[in-house]
């Protein structure tokens, strides 16, 4: 069947409204066929246009030189066949034609100059400015590099009057801003890309374009917060839009040089097409410039043989993707050369697939699965712990030996580095070293293992038994103690006992014979407690008291002894503990409190971590939030350099949490961004990583950065699950999502995931959530237009505000059903609504009767605009609605006042609809004398409106 011009029209709306690419494309072909099947010119002419609208915005640029051609054709043989729409429209893409000629490295230089002057010829008989034409030349010169020209165009085009053959505010803005950023005023650019960024001026590409093109020169300037910010804004909008590879180019760029190179991966691999898509060879240059880029990252980071997303059909390494996008980058930019008669394209394209790191490590707040920095070391101790890395065996045994009797963190990664050393001199390599230090280095090696306890404590035997053989029988006692509290946390408890008081009943035999430091012996004995604790089910039966007794009895008359101190303050500490297990917080605090203390008296404050985080944990329940601030800054402070990534991911979001809590948001979310890095260092992603971003999704709602906080919410929900993390902890991601994406007028995505968050909630004891969750999604798929699901959505809160008997609600949810379904059936509604507050109201009192009424009062206001607002409206009855209103609402009481009067001025606007001015002006002017002294935002409003009342009055 032949479509008419106006289900072609229907037909070609549609099909723009579809995601860009091939598809979208061979519709438009398609519809072309059945144009040219309607037999009117103006048909042909509109498919033309649609078709060359697909094709400038998809990866099938070079397509649109066909279209155009055949469009100026028609145009200088028939322009009559042409409205004033499509007339317009030739025009404009003139401008597309000419960037796009530029972009393609077959079409001589000569043919785009000569086509420019053409556009220039064609605009100037169409009466146009040369704004544009001057744009256009300016692009020329830029790509040529011949700076003089560019900035003689340049001046021109800015000069030129805007008409409506000029680029949008915001296209323009973005070019310049690029160009003054490719000149090196970076701060130039940023000053006039603003508007756009600001919201000020916008199209269907910006600020998409800007904000990409923004975040290079806001990360040389040191603004690595606001860039952050942009290309979390910025990705989600280039990333389901296929013409925008120069965007996303810009974005895996920026993750190349801030430390970010898994995230650039995970870009990479998300259109593998973007490699060989060749319709617009510019932007396939770009891409393969930055891909060659982030995989230079990725080869010097030692992963030149990980496996990467590359073109379809290939597995390809780092290494090989360098190679391979190279040289393809390097042979585009060789025919723009060939063709513009320059090496300009060679050189700019060697200068960014050379560029280094601006910066080591950008925190994004997304997760990059399999980060590439994994396991990555936290940050150095500081110089004064270690003197630089010994070379030797025998150097390395006695800086381990140096840092561990100074009871210096670093002393880990002496042993370890020990460790390789020994290890690398192969099956020899125990012969370096005595007896006594290969016990020590088993020692080391099972207090550092993070693997099963049972290759733990195998170590910690054969040292035993490699101490005894030494004559070193206290440290072997004390390896067996150390054991036996792994036995605990591996829930053997029977073991763990037995070993431990073995341990220690040796350690005080060997002390009272002279055989056994005080620091073993204490060592001995605050393992015995740190078992009992371990092992305590419920309230303590006595057992942990009594360690903790016997380790401070002990610990007592060695006050001046250094390496003892350390181990009260761990009793202290674990008092603490005792306390809050408790429930006695304040307790705990003091314990905690006391035991930092100790620690840094005894100039030992990496140790004083643990107690302080749990002092900032317990400060924070008790409503203490300065001491727990405190605490926790002081816990981060002292831990920083030395704790492992795990710990570092804990105590950045625990001050984030606490910074929250005091309304300081910005911090809250920096240290977030920090936690969530960390715990993506430890191998935590999935687990508390998550629950890092989820945090630090809802602040950055909080602060009212949607879109920011709407990637960093969509990047972790595949993280998410009930079983894992629980569904409030879901529901909660799911509600914030829809609340960032409401604000960014994404309301279908909205309504799906408050959706999924109510079919969660519906499985919850308390119905509330479940009941508010339908109603976010209602109002979400109203504003998507979609009606029956709306509808559907209502009905369902409805129903659950009933069972909950929370009247408002029930009725407000009423009205707005009634405004989506509207006619009768609205009708319908607004009366149920009524009737619900009559009916509570007939069992009310006081303050809660004269809530029932103004709602009451509200319902008859939109029963009466409902009615006003219908195809056929009954302005007579509607009135009378709203005069039902006013009166209602003045009888809730002075309260209500506002609502009263704005009641009477609606009243008074269809009493002018109905031909009726002096009944109009006597409610406006009543109004108006109501207000006449008042002060205020709402005393304004009241007069000004009565004031447009009355001056309509007059009029009639």
């Amino acid at each position: 069947m032949t479509l008419t011009i106006d289900a072609l029209r229907e037909a070609m709306r549609d099909n723009y409204a579809q995601p860009e690419g091939p598809a979208r494309n061979a519709r438009a072909e398609r519809l072309l066929a059945e144009a040219e099947g309607i037999g009117e010119p103006l048909a042909v002419i509109e498919a033309l246009g649609h078709q060359l609208q697909v094709y400038n915005y998809s990866s099938e640029k070079a397509k649109m030189f066909v279209p155009f051609a055949r469009l100026l054709r028609m145009w200088d043989e028939r322009p009559e066949d042409f409205d004033a729409y499509e007339t317009h429209a030739l025009h404009w893409v003139f401008k597309w034609v000419s960037s796009g000629m530029l972009d393609q490295p077959h079409i001589p230089l000569a043919a785009i100059e000569k086509w420019l002057g053409e556009m220039e010829h064609r605009y100037r008989l169409a009466g146009h400015s040369e704004r544009a034409v001057r744009q256009g030349e300016f692009r020329v010169a830029r790509h040529l590099g011949d700076l003089e020209r560019a900035e003689r165009a340049y001046a021109a085009w800015l000069a030129a009057d805007r008409d409506d053959m000029a680029d949008c505010h915001a296209c323009e803005l973005h070019g310049q801003g690029v160009w003054q950023a490719q000149l090196g005023a970076d701060e130039k650019a940023l000053e006039i890309w603003a508007p756009v960024l600001e919201g000020e001026h916008t199209c269907a590409h910006e600020p998409h374009a800007v904000l990409a093109s923004s975040l290079l020169p806001l990360v040389r300037l040191g603004e690595g917060d606001r860039a952050r910010a942009h290309h979390l804004r910025g990705y989600r909008l280039v990333r389901p839009m296929e013409s925008m590879r120069g965007a996303a180019a810009l974005h895996i760029e920026f993750c190349a040089l801030t430390g970010n190179e898994a995230r650039g991966l995970e870009i990479l691999a998300e259109r593998p097409a973007y490699f060989t898509d060749s319709g617009d060879p510019d932007s396939q240059m770009d891409f393969l410039s930055v891909a060659a880029l982030l995989m230079d990252r990725l080869v010097a980071l030692g992963h030149g043989e990980r496996e990467v997303p590359g073109p379809a059909g290939t597995r390809w390494t780092a290494g090989a993707l360098a190679r391979h996008a190279r040289g393809e980058a390097l042979a585009i930019a060789a025919r723009f050369d060939e063709r513009n008669g320059t090496d300009r394209v060679s050189a700019l394209v060697g200068e960014r697939m050379a560029q280094e790191p601006l910066m080591e490590r950008l925190p994004l707040g997304v997760r990059a699965v399999g980060a590439v920095r994994a396991g990555a070391p936290v940050p150095a101790a500081p110089a004064s712990a270690s003197s630089g890395e010994p070379a030797g065996v025998e150097e390395l045994l006695a800086e381990a030996r140096r840092l561990t009797a100074a009871r210096h963190p670093d002393a880990r990664g002496a042993w370890a580095r020990l460790g390789r050393a020994v290890a690398a001199d192969g099956p020899d390599g125990l012969d370096h070293v005595d007896g006594l230090a290969r016990a020590e280095l088993d020692d080391h090696a099972a207090m550092a293992h993070d693997g099963e306890p049972a290759e733990a404590i195998a170590l910690f035997h054969d040292a035993a038994r490699q101490y005894e053989a030494a004559g070193e029988p206290a440290r072997a006692a004390a390896a067996l103690a150390r054991a036996a509290l792994l036995h605990a946390l591996d829930d053997r408890p029977d073991e763990a006992l037995r070993g431990v008081e073995q341990a220690v009943a040796r350690l005080l035999t060997l002390h009272a014979e002279g055989l056994a430091a005080p620091r073993e012996v204490s060592g001995g004995l605050l393992n015995q407690a740190r078992i009992r604790m371990a092992l305590l089910e419920g309230a303590d039966d006595g057992t942990v008291e009594e360690a903790l007794t016997a380790l401070e009895e002990f610990a007592a008359p060695h006050g001046d002894d250094a390496a003892v101190t350390d181990r009260a303050a761990e009793a202290s500490s674990l008092r603490g503990d005792l306390a809050a297990r408790s429930g006695d917080l304040a307790g705990a605090v003091g314990h905690y409190a006391r035991a930092a203390e100790i620690f840094h008296a005894a100039g030992l404050p990496w140790y004083a971590v643990e107690a302080e985080a749990r002092l900032a944990g317990a400060a924070r329940h008790l409503g203490d939030l300065e001491t727990a601030e405190r605490a926790a800054r002081a816990a981060l402070e002292h831990g920083g350099p030395y704790v492992q990534a795990r710990w570092h991911a804990r105590l950045h979001q625990q001050l984030a949490e606490v910074l929250a809590q005091t309304g300081e948001f910005g911090q809250a979310t920096d240290h977030a961004l920090e936690a969530a890095h960390w715990a993506d260092e430890a191998g935590e992603s999935g687990h508390f990583g998550a629950y890092a971003r989820h945090q630090l999704g809802g602040w950055l709602l909080r602060m009212g950065s949607t879109a920011e906080a709407a990637a960093i919410l969509e990047a972790v929900l595949p993280d998410l699950t009930v079983d894992e993390h629980g569904d409030g902890m879901v529901v909660q991601t799911l509600w914030w999502l829809g609340e960032c994406l409401m604000a960014l007028d994404e309301p279908r995505a909205a309504a799906e995931h408050w959706l999924r968050a109510a079919d969660l909630a519906a499985a919850w004891p308390e119905q509330w959530d479940h009941a508010t969750l339908a109603g976010l999604a209602g109002r979400a798929l109203y504003r998507a237009e979609l009606l029956p699901e709306a509808e559907r959505a209502y009905g369902r809160a409805a129903e659950l505000w009933r069972e909950l008997g929370d009247v408002h609600a029930l009725v407000r949810t009423l009205r707005i059903r009634g405004w989506v379904a509207g006619g009768a059936a609205g009708r319908e509604l607004m009366a149920e609504a009524a009737g619900e507050c009559e009916a509570a109201l007939s069992e009310a009192s006081g303050e809660a009767a004269d809530r029932l009424r103004a709602e009451l009062a509200d319902t008859y206001r939109q029963t009466g605009e409902l009615l006003a607002r219908a195809e056929d409206p009954d302005l007579r009855e509607a009135l009378a609605w709203v005069d039902r209103a006013a009166t209602t609402f003045a009888s809730a009481g002075p309260a209500y006042t506002d609502q009263s009067t704005g009641a009477d001025l609606l009243a008074a606007w269809l009493l002018l609809d109905l031909a009726d001015p002096s009944s109009a002006a006597a409610r406006a002017g009543a109004v108006r004398e109501r207000y006449e002294s008042a002060e205020g935002e709402t005393a304004e409003s009241r007069r000004s409106e009565a004031d447009s009342i009355l001056r309509e009055a007059r009029s009639l």
